[in-house]
């Protein structure tokens, strides 16, 4: 769903601006595998921060990070009832109601997330892999019907602007976010020094290139179909027509509600992590610290979690939102809490190394470009000032943050000694 938006921006210079988000978040894995390559905590980026950066600072990260996941969260759950709804209609000619298709979405989600974490990774895993392996059959067939030739309206970026793939890049980040979750895990994943920093490079590699491919050849695709690439409510499905296998189309719109789901699951996994530690730190409820006795699950912060990705995305869908833009107005939210977050993770690293004495030229020189490259797609989704309510969003999160600094001024806070004593005791 996000391509086709990117393309509405930076048309025939999609695959570019791809290029470019790719760069950027690889630069981000860099950083954020110095950090994991010495730290293993269920925080992930906030607990980075919390490391080097002052209190205010690390409660920034915190509450960034949180309105992330949840964000993304609802947000793909617009995509979920989207695709559900296609398939509806294919199967039985009718739709049902949107708001509930997301509760069924979230709750299903959250249930999985509550219950058991290898259950919950592990259905992820099985879920995106079927997702990807249909795209990847629709694209081979439209490449190999379209023939061994280059697009030149696409190398040559006709009728690209600067203004179009600077726009473009922020949601094409939003392509991206969440690919560090793997941090989450480091009290669970097993060797989590080593497994976590490769998950998150690998993730940040694999994701690019297989996003400029998609990118390159769905509008490759669409042009001898007279439809409007970011207009298709099911991209993937006119492209399996416009190649001759309509059953494998269907396969896909199922493989994407597939994918929609497991992005919710995901998204709330990593959102009760982030906000187990942020209950350790004073940040939120004490309550939201407890795991559960059985399942060893954060309970608590699964279902509060779970409830603050509901939400939105149901009364948005309740007043007749389109599945298109709640998907694009909380995926553009959630871009600002994630660029805010690598930013700070980006800053805090040749602080943390050169507390422990193992800054160098190299790592100042990465964490730099990691900073800068944020800086410059956050000033890309400011200006130009896009279209309301998109104009609006900056002012939302403005205000968001603002109460978070509010609520960390008003509690009181434990220093960094008593966070790593409760990571080890809980470890």
């Amino acid at each position: 769903m996000t391509i086709p938006l990117v393309f509405a921006l930076s048309g025939n210079g999609t695959w570019l601006v791809y290029v470019f988000a790719t760069m950027a978040v690889v630069l981000m894995a860099l950083v954020i595998g110095c950090f994991g390559r010495r730290s293993a905590s269920p925080g992930s980026l906030f607990v980075y921060t919390t490391e080097s950066l002052p209190g205010w600072a690390a409660s920034i990260a915190g509450w960034a990070l949180l309105l992330a996941y949840v964000s993304t969260a609802a947000s793909v759950a617009a995509g979920f009832f989207n695709y559900a709804n296609v398939l509806l209609h294919t199967f039985f000619g009718w739709g049902t109601s949107p708001s509930l298709l997301i509760t069924l979405a979230v709750i299903g989600a959250a249930t999985m997330a509550y219950r058991d974490i290898k259950l919950s990774v592990e259905s992820m895993l099985w879920m995106e892999a079927v997702s990807v392996t249909c795209i990847a059959v629709i694209l081979a067939l439209i490449l190999w019907k379209n023939g061994l030739h280059l697009d030149l309206d696409q190398l040559k970026l006709k009728g690209t602007t600067g203004t179009g793939i600077r726009l473009g890049l922020v949601l094409a980040l939003f392509s991206f976010v969440g690919f560090e979750s793997a941090t989450t895990l480091g009290a669970e994943a097993r060797e989590p020094l080593k497994t976590i920093p490769r998950a998150v490079l690998q993730c940040a590699l694999g994701c690019g290139a297989f996003f400029v491919v998609c990118a390159y050849a769905e509008i490759l695709g669409f042009r001898p179909t007279g439809q409007r690439f970011d207009q298709a409510a099911a991209p993937l499905h006119v492209l399996a027509d416009q190649a001759g296998v309509s059953l494998l189309g269907t396969v896909v719109d199922a493989g994407a509600m597939i994918s929609m789901f497991a992005c919710v699951l995901a998204c709330i996994t990593a959102a009760s992590r982030v906000l187990l530690l942020m209950s350790h730190r004073g940040l939120a409820h004490r309550g939201l610290c407890r795991t559960h006795p059985k399942n060893e699950t954060p309970h608590w912060a699964v279902l509060v979690t779970a409830l603050a990705s509901l939400l939105p995305a149901v009364i948005l869908a309740a007043r007749g939102v389109s599945s298109s833009d709640i998907y694009g107005w909380l995926g553009s939210l959630a871009t600002y809490g994630f660029i805010t977050v690598y930013a700070l993770v980006s800053v805090a690293l040749p602080l943390h190394l050169r507390r422990i004495e193992r800054l160098s030229a190299g790592v100042l020189l990465l964490s730099a470009a990691g900073t800068v490259a944020m800086v410059l797609a956050l000033a890309g989704s400011l200006y130009p000032v896009p279209p309301a309510p998109y104009s609006w969003l900056p002012y939302v999160y403005l205000g968001y943050l603002v109460a978070g600094l509010v609520w960390y001024a008003m509690r009181e806070v434990p220093g960094s000694d008593g966070l790593n004593k409760t990571e080890k005791n809980q470890a």
